[in-house]
């Protein structure tokens, strides 16, 4: 994917929910529930701060993220749907 986010955004490629439930019983599509977590594909710069000094985002591609239910705007980047947020938007990081 050829894309750099800007600033303190990254880039998220949302974990989809399993078809099955723990019990077994399958979960149709209208049923299920927004994707929470993530895989980071890029990173931004970082933000600036008030000396106009660069802060760099803490985050990593590659890791795994948490992030609130409606956060991000969704994207189609080459054909694969991906979330753009701000570093903000992520609630921690799952290791």
């Amino acid at each position: 994917m050829n894309f750099r986010p800007l600033h303190d955004r990254i880039c998220v490629e949302p974990i989809e929910q399993e078809e099955k439930s723990t019990g077994g019983i399958i979960i149709p599509d209208t049923a299920k529930e927004k994707p929470m977590q993530g895989k980071v594909l890029a990173v931004g710069q970082g933000s600036k701060n008030e000396e106009g000094k660069v802060v760099p985002v803490d985050i990593k591609e590659g890791e795994k993220v948490l992030y609130g239910r409606w956060a991000g705007t969704e994207v189609k980047i080459d054909g694969q749907r991906v979330l753009i947020m701000r570093e903000s938007d992520v609630m921690g990081v799952i290791e």
